[in-house]
């Protein structure tokens, strides 16, 4: 049975999403719950040992945090496309002294079974999903073990099976915002819609609390998400140019850079639609790209930590929201209290 959120006591109602691959840092997670909101930890990417030694590092300073996870929802690369989209990115490799695996194709589900026992064994008090939804037997065993679970959803069917399957609240996700896309149907176009009107769309469709993200840039933002029935927001790009993130010097200078005019939807990077400041990468590889997560996301891995070393920013995947414009060099803390400013 779903529980409430009083195990949640947060007096902002503005969150740090987790952002996996760097930016989210134990730092930038005690900001957030000092500034009276709640912040996660991004699971996705980290090897269960340093996801366990960031469980601990937050857990010693006695605020409440969450943890993110990649649910497993496979895309299976076509080998014929994953080979020929190998083929055209060598160049790129090349010119970076990289090499790719172009005969060898990477189907992992992100260490899933170790990094749930990690949080079985040791809880935290809210657990979130992205890309899947988790078995009932899964949400049930963290829900004994004491955490709040929270799969995140993309549609109003979506969020009926999260319900279903036993989910404590749901994080709502519009097509605004920065990253990978929740979607439980990557192959599917996404819907052009607003992050009010998919959460009041959500909210006619399950009982469940909401949390709001996509697009979270301004006070007003927040306002219209708080009044179209979330219980909170969670904010993204808005905090990856704060001290606190640990997203690299390459990707926090390019959010500010007029020479990127805006974000675009791509599986160009990982096979998986995400949404990211449009360059030669997008521009280029996005209409050779073949869907196919996590395969096509560890081939052109090798590439894009070549690139973010170089400073590259035409080749570096720049996940960014579409209110990117406004993200600021600043504490965490301002940036989640200037959200929330909005009475």
């Amino acid at each position: 049975m779903p529980r409430d959120l009083t195990a949640l006591p947060t007096a902002l109602p503005v969150w740090a999403a987790p952002m996996a691959g760097g930016p989210s840092t134990p730092a930038l997670v005690r900001a957030a719950a000092l500034a009276g909101g709640l912040g996660f930890l991004a699971g996705g990417y980290r090897t269960p040992a340093d996801l366990s030694a960031q469980v601990a590092e937050v857990r010693s300073s006695g605020v409440v945090f969450g943890v993110n996870l990649f649910a497993p929802n496979p895309i299976p690369v076509a080998p014929d496309a994953y080979r020929a989209y190998a083929r055209a990115l060598r160049p790129e490799a090349d010119r970076h002294h990289v090499a790719l695996a172009a005969d060898t194709v990477t189907e992992d589900d992100d260490a899933w079974a170790d990094k749930l026992d990690l949080l079985l064994r040791d809880p935290v008090p809210l657990v979130s999903f992205t890309f899947g939804l988790p078995h009932p037997d899964t949400v049930r065993a963290l829900q004994d073990a004491g955490s709040l679970v929270a799969p995140s959803v993309t549609t109003p069917a979506e969020a009926l099976a999260a319900a279903e399957n036993g989910a404590d609240l749901l994080v709502v996700q519009a097509p605004a915002a920065g990253g990978h896309s929740a979607t439980l149907t990557p192959a599917r176009p996404l819907a052009p819609i607003p992050l009010p009107d998919l959460v009041s769309d959500v909210r006619h469709t399950v009982p469940l609390p909401l949390i709001a993200t996509g697009g979270i840039a301004t006070p007003a933002d927040t306002a219209d998400a708080l009044r179209a029935g979330a219980h909170a927001v969670m904010a993204g790009t808005a905090l990856l140019r704060t001290h606190e993130s640990g997203a690299s010097a390459p990707h926090k200078a390019a959010l500010a850079d007029p020479a990127f005019t805006g974000t675009v939807l791509t599986r160009a990077f990982t096979g998986r639609p995400a949404r990211a400041l449009r360059n030669r990468f997008t521009d280029t590889y996005e209409p050779l790209a073949p869907l196919g997560y996590p395969a096509v996301h560890h081939l052109t891995g090798p590439l894009r930590r070549a690139a973010t070393a170089a400073g590259d920013t035409d080749l570096i995947h720049l996940w960014a929201g579409t209110g990117h414009r406004l993200a600021r060099v600043e504490p965490a803390a301002d940036a989640l209290t200037r959200l929330a400013a909005f009475r």
